[in-house]
């Protein structure tokens, strides 16, 4: 197997998580025997800095010319000032858009080893797997007319979606829940908008479909409650773009930290993967940052892409061996540190690598 992955580290805390993402992988493929080819290209704040823009046209063509994006993280507090279409967090949504990925896949689970790093009780989280399918290219994040008239203290966004754009992150939605526990939770706040009226007669529709898959429907404001009182009630969740956005940071409750979680969003051109984590830039160049999210973004890669399933369940099982073994990052420590050794970015990515290399040969 050969592909081509494009790297845009980007702000923060991104080029240090995203070298042990690579790492990772480099070793995998070297003991698979498959190749991988790595390529660098800015986006972010350290694009505006370089290129004056936070997507450089180079990045977008890099990016289209490769089989998978690894993205870090984008934003740093000394753009805060610029426009909404200069800022770091444009070239995000600039590159989803030229990609044309429109199901953001994010998943949220327990580990028996970070108990003590989430607020909810064990018996609450033990067993939670939930996979979030958020539509990532409609909604008020791309919505327009939208505009901040400081003059006039007034800034308005627009929440629109398609028929069409619905039902094909839906038929994503139940194409996995058919391969899981064959359970899906649609999130909307249909009793009071009509965008999300839509969404509820469209995934209906579609769920004809897919007469193997028991739906419900929740509304967003319920559904961040049962989040944290009954995770384990839920298999695949799908939900729109700012409702998922939402839900999504909420459920990193469930894993213990925001560090953990992978994403990857797939169905356009060229699918792009992410931790879930922002750039964190308080924390950047210390050492202090999770890589998992970032390694478990690149297992996501060989299996969405490569369509390979033995290496990333291999660095799965090896981030769940490292943690049994009592590593953890400074944000995987709540309370005692009887039995913890605390690690810092390079020494965890190292330890994971070890141990995808004894699990793989």
């Amino acid at each position: 197997m050969k592909l081509k992955i494009l790297v845009t580290a980007g702000d923060g805390v991104g080029p240090e998580v995203t070298n042990e993402a690579v790492a990772v992988l480099q070793d995998v493929a070297a003991i698979a025997g498959h190749t991988l080819e790595f390529e660098e290209k800015r986006i972010g704040g350290v694009a505006i800095v370089a290129d004056g823009t936070p997507l450089p046209a180079d990045t977008i063509k890099a990016a289209l010319d490769s089989d998978a994006v690894l993205l870090g993280a984008v934003g740093g507090n000394e753009f805060n000032s610029l426009p909404s279409d200069k800022r770091p967090e444009a070239g995000l949504l600039q590159i989803r858009s030229a990609l044309g990925g429109f199901a953001n896949l994010r998943p949220a689970f327990s580990f028996k080893e970070l108990a003590a790093n989430t607020p909810l009780r064990q018996e609450i989280v033990e067993g939670a797997d939930i996979l979030f399918v958020r539509e990532l290219l409609g909604g008020l994040y791309f919505g327009k007319p939208r505009e901040w008239d400081q003059a006039k203290g007034e800034a308005w966004n627009t929440m629109r979606y398609t028929k069409a754009e619905i039902v094909r992150v839906a038929r994503v939605a139940f194409q996995l829940a058919s391969k899981r526990r064959k359970k899906l939770t649609s999130v909307d706040k249909a009793n009071i908008l009509e965008v999300s009226r839509l969404w509820r007669a469209t995934v209906n529709e579609v769920a004809a479909e897919f007469p193997e898959v028991e739906v419900e429907h929740q509304y967003v404001d319920a559904m961040s409650m049962h989040l944290m009182n009954r995770p384990r009630d839920f298999d695949v969740v799908l939900t729109e773009n700012l409702f998922g956005d939402i839900l999504t940071d909420e459920a990193s409750v469930i894993t213990g930290s925001m560090g953990m979680l992978p994403s990857a969003t797939i169905g356009g051109k060229v699918n792009l993967y992410e931790p879930v984590h922002g750039s964190a830039p308080d924390i950047a160049g210390k050492g202090l940052a999770n890589p998992v999210g970032a390694i478990l973004s690149g297992a996501l890669i060989l299996r969405h892409t490569a369509g390979l399933e033995k290496e990333p369940a291999a660095i799965e099982a090896a981030v769940r061996k490292v943690l049994e073994q009592g590593y953890r990052t400074s944000d995987l420590v709540r309370g005692s540190k009887q039995g913890i050794t605390v690690l810092s970015t390079k020494e965890m990515g190292a330890k994971v690598r070890e141990a995808v290399k004894t699990l793989l040969k």
